[in-house]
């Protein structure tokens, strides 16, 4: 975490918060990955680590029964639920829809972003991985978003994008998301994916559903605007077996 944390920073952690739903069903982050996260970040010598997602289901219960609140909280994080005012407009320079949204100012303050995702089924966009799970920190009216949706999420995405992507891949979410509900549709995977490229991360998580990149339209869409950082046909990337 050295590599990306420097001494003093203001971080944000980015989890999935967003559904009344426990850890074992996999709608939301792993508590214990968000609470690792942020003892590494404070080892690394962040000052401040806060945590905050806008939440689909009701914020008090998401925050609850997700854990996070809890295993954030006893590592030392700030934890906070959204606040509406606490939006404001940034413009989109590259936007092809899109031209201005509204972000949440704290995640725009911050000095470093760590986005850790759950890997888990989507019923529009397939997947959410890296990507959808900025629109945790997007204001304004989200279900519009819906219409020409790989479009739009990019247009957002590509002036927010994380210092560092962690998908959580300890249990994915195989079907019925993004909400779930039934561990029937839960697979244990134990894997994480670490970039610091969000569309590489993506990329590689594609795999955990065997879905090829034409079927996901917002990763493509990442790609046609250059967003990654790494030729997707030719990087290395390292395999860490840490046993059961």
């Amino acid at each position: 975490m050295e590599r990306f944390i420097s001494r003093g920073d203001h971080v944000v952690v980015k989890p999935n918060i967003g559904w009344a739903r426990a850890p074992e069903l996999a709608a939301n982050t792993n508590p214990d990955l968000v609470a690792e996260v942020i003892r590494s970040c404070l080892k690394a010598g962040a000052k401040v680590v806060k945590v905050f997602d806008r939440t689909c289901n009701d914020p008090r219960r998401c925050y609850n029964l997700s854990g996070i609140e809890e295993s954030a909280t006893s590592a030392g994080a700030e934890v906070r639920q959204i606040r509406r005012n606490m939006f404001t407009p940034i413009k989109l320079p590259e936007g092809k829809l899109l031209k201005e949204w509204e972000i949440y100012k704290e995640y725009l303050e911050a000095d470093k972003i760590i986005n850790i995702p759950i890997a888990k089924h989507h019923s529009l966009s397939r997947v959410s991985l890296g990507a959808k799970n900025l629109m945790g920190v997007m204001g304004g009216n989200r279900g519009s978003l819906h219409t020409d949706f790989d479009q739009k999420l990019i247009d957002i995405c590509s002036e927010i994008l994380p210092t560092l992507t962690i998908i959580d891949a300890y249990r994915i979410l195989v079907r019925n998301g993004p909400t779930g509900g039934n561990p029937a549709d839960v697979k244990i995977q134990k894997s994480l994916i670490a970039s610091d490229c969000i569309v590489t991360a993506d990329y590689l998580a594609m795999d955990l559903f065997s879905l090829p990149l034409h079927q996901v339209g917002h990763i493509q869409e990442m790609l046609n605007r250059s967003l990654n950082k790494y030729d997707l046909s030719r990087f290395n990337y390292m395999q860490i077996d840490l046993g059961s």
